[in-house]
C-alpha cells in the first residue's frame, strides 16, 4: 500500500494475531483500503501482524477499533 500511494501511511500493532484479523475484517467491512503486513523491524523485532492504514482514514479506523472492543499496541507513521 504505501509504495502505491503518495500518501503517509500508518501501522497499527496489536498484541495478537486474532486482534489484527478481526480489525482487518471490521475495517474492509467498512468500506477502509487496509493491509494485513508483517510487523516491520524498525518497530519491532518480535513476530507479528500489523495493519497498514491510510494516514487520512486513521481516525475513523480508531473509532472503528474502540467501538468493536479491539485492544492495540501501538500506532506508527510509516
Amino acid at each position: 500500500m504505501s509504495e502505491k500511494h503518495n500518501q503517509a501511511s500508518r501501522i497499527i500493532t496489536f498484541p495478537s494475531i486474532h486482534d489484527a484479523l478481526k480489525a482487518e475484517k471490521h475495517c474492509r467491512k467498512a468500506g477502509f483500503k487496509v493491509k494485513l503486513i508483517p510487523v516491520p523491524r524498525h518497530i519491532s523485532s518480535n513476530c507479528g501482524m500489523a495493519l497498514e492504514c491510510l494516514n487520512r482514514d486513521i481516525e475513523e479506523i480508531m473509532r472503528g477499533i474502540r467501538h468493536a472492543e479491539l485492544v492495540i499496541d501501538s500506532l506508527h507513521s510509516y
